[in-house]
């Protein structure tokens, strides 16, 4: 019977072995308070529940006619009702339905942490979490729940401890349900679509023969509520099993299910139905990051890190994110396109599809097309400080261990990896094999395509982007680019290219360069399908100065203003230089943002990256540059034209 403390703590240490369970009470680096039974077991009618707080934020785990339910607060207004909690195995028991509480623990976690790279240097990890042992009173099954509660959010997840016996749980299903209150609406986006805003129960069906099908949504998944905050719905620390989705519950308002992939993304491999693991096993975390205001949202991202597990890395000297360029299939081209990296300030050059010959006929990654001369060119971009990423399709991945460590007596620094099958447990357990595998060969690792982020950066930081969006390569809305820092930047890093001085953007130069410091993404890959002869001539291109100093990771972030699809300004800050990206969507606006950010009693040149006067399409908007001498006493005027932006540089005078 698994009731007392040093039971649990055996527990946590299995757990922890596995790098499931972070900052347990057995943990470095976390403060555990308050360990041991808080209430006695309950069985039966009537209503029990526990609280956890944090700043304003609180989630509650409840037994209500022995049935397990959760509800989320933020500053007393609600943000998730009344809600499911439970896992269904795969013999049909339902652990939840039917429960008695056997223990109850509370404990309260506060560290901070130093991140690889990430949108700031320092990390606060503060939390309280209450944790219950139960047991399903028709199978006698044991299994727990925690839940936790911090400033930016709460999150949730079940740890399967197996039947007497038994050290595997088979899961079916996973009955958590998400409801929100009347008048939310959220933003739904499946695959590489984009986002649509809908009412919970409005979800539009999708998916194929060889898809799951349903209305469903991934994550990150956004919900505007009608009291003014709002909520981004996410995961975190995924492994060894499949990605989850929402989905819309027929006659239920307001209700969102949890859904496990059987199929992959992309309707290829085989379809698992149920989950197998070794328990004891903590599934991965329900995190719903919770802002105030829709600004604020943006500042709290970094809730899916901190529950992610800590860094497995002993040497991340190697690990630097950085500026890409993409070079056309050629010998000549990749050494113009180094030469081009030195002189704009890129950190890597990438060959992509096709080095290797046509990407879906050619499994064989581990020789280049007559074209290239791949030794020369990366000969050529170490003396010059500068490193090569390669693109390499799924079908090309049959050995990774192999193809990695090729790679890597090649000089290669990093690779990109296409078409990527996520969703179900096995290809979780894929993914996260490459990117160890990767860090075993000092490669860095940028998945493609149809993937989603679980925190796995923090983990394993080579794994330094991802993709999980629909790309600035197909020419979105400026309605869509801002909706982006709201929902699938709030998950993870994201590999959204940026396409300055193409003449089929939907948007101004100004609202491209700004996406540099709006968006988190640590590989930033800039002048999408160019060459470097298109920018022989600089003054041509007054937004090339902005490109060649802004970093890609940093010190310090501060959301500004921001409104989901309507607008959003954020600085960050690279040592002593703030840099200021602010966008619009297809409505003209001036932004008012107070500078009181910047350090008191110094004085700072502002250098002003901004739409001019619009042209008939706002790819011909011009980029007017100015300057002006501001300090935190300022309040900056940002003016933007329709799907426009502004691009700043605030330096120390």
């Amino acid at each position: 019977m698994r009731t007392s403390e040093d039971q649990e703590d055996q527990e946590d240490r299995a757990l922890s072995r596995r790098g499931i369970l972070k900052g347990a009470a057995v943990g470095v680096g976390t403060v555990a308070v308050g360990l041991g039974a808080t209430r006695p077991a309950y069985a039966g009618h009537g209503q029990v529940g526990v609280t956890a707080r944090m700043g304003g934020t609180a989630i509650t785990m409840s037994v209500v006619d022995g049935a397990l339910r959760w509800s989320a607060t933020r500053d007393g207004r609600t943000v998730i009702g009344t809600s499911a909690l439970g896992i269904r195995l795969s013999d049909g028991t339902s652990l939840g339905d039917s429960v008695t509480v056997i223990d109850s623990r509370r404990r309260t976690g506060h560290d901070t942490w130093t991140p690889v790279y990430g949108r700031n240097a320092r990390v606060t990890d503060h939390y309280q979490e209450q944790r219950w042992l139960l047991q399903d009173t028709a199978s006698g099954i044991r299994f727990g729940v925690q839940i936790r509660a911090y400033k930016s959010g709460v999150a949730l997840r079940y740890v399967l401890l197996g039947a007497k016996g038994n050290r595997t749980a088979t899961v079916s299903d996973e009955l958590t349900t998400f409801v929100f209150p009347d008048g939310t609406t959220v933003y739904s986006a499946r695959d590489e679509n984009g986002y649509s805003p809908v009412a919970p129960d409005a979800i539009p069906s999708t998916g194929t023969s060889s898809t799951d099908q349903g209305p469903l949504t991934d994550l990150p998944l956004t919900a505007t509520l009608a009291n003014g905050s709002i909520a981004c719905v996410c995961e975190s620390s995924r492994l060894d099993f499949p990605r989850l989705m929402l989905s819309s519950v027929p006659g239920q308002s307001g209700t969102l299910s949890a859904f496990l992939m059987e199929h992959t993304a992309r309707g290829t491999g085989p379809v698992e139905t149920t989950t197998t693991v070794t328990t004891p096993f903590a599934t991965p975390w329900r995190a719903v990051v919770i802002g105030s205001t829709h600004a604020e949202l943006v500042d709290n991202a970094e809730l899916v890190l901190n529950l992610a597990p800590e860094n497995a890395l002993t040497d991340t000297s190697w690990i630097k994110p950085g500026k890409v360029f993409r070079c056309e299939l050629s010998t000549a081209a990749g050494l113009a396109g180094v030469d081009f990296a030195v002189a704009r300030g890129l950190q890597y050059v990438e060959y992509d599809a096709g080095w290797y010959g046509p990407e879906f006929s050619t499994p064989d990654a581990t020789a280049p097309i007559a074209a290239i001369d791949l030794p020369s060119v990366i000969s050529y971009a170490t003396e010059k400080g500068i490193g090569v990423f390669l693109y390499v399709n799924r079908l090309a991945l049959t050995d990774a261990d192999s193809l990695f460590g090729l790679y890597k007596s090649w000089g290669v620094a990093g690779i990109k990896l296409g078409f990527i099958n996520d969703g179900t447990q096995s290809m979780t357990n894929q993914i996260t094999d490459w990117a160890r595998t990767a860090a075993e060969y000092q490669l860095l690792i940028d998945m493609h395509d149809d993937v989603r982020p679980f925190g796995y950066e923090r983990t394993y930081p080579n794994y330094v982007s991802l993709e999980g969006v629909r790309g600035n390569e197909q020419f979105p809305t400026a309605t869509h680019n801002v909706t982006l820092p709201f929902a699938r930047n709030i998950g993870g890093p994201m590999d959204y290219t940026i396409c300055y001085g193409q003449s089929r953007n939907k948007t101004t130069n100004a609202h491209q360069m700004a996406m540099a410091a709006v968006y988190y993404q640590p590989l930033n890959f800039l002048f999408w399908y160019d060459k470097p002869s298109k920018y022989a001539n600089p003054a041509s291109w007054p937004g090339l100065p902005w490109f060649n100093a802004v970093p890609t990771t940093w010190d310090e972030s501060r959301t500004l203003a921001g409104s989901i699809g309507e607008y959003v300004a954020v600085a960050r800050r690279g040592g002593r230089t703030w840099y200021l990206g602010a966008m619009t969507n297809e409505t003209a606006r001036t932004l008012s943002l107070p500078l009181s950010f910047l350090d008191d009693d110094t004085s700072y040149t502002a250098t002003v990256y901004a739409d001019g006067t619009p042209d008939s399409s706002p790819y011909r908007t011009p980029v007017v540059v100015s300057t002006l001498t501001v300090t935190s006493e300022t309040t900056l005027e940002v003016a933007m034209a329709a799907a426009g932006g502004q691009a700043v540089v605030l330096k120390p005078s």
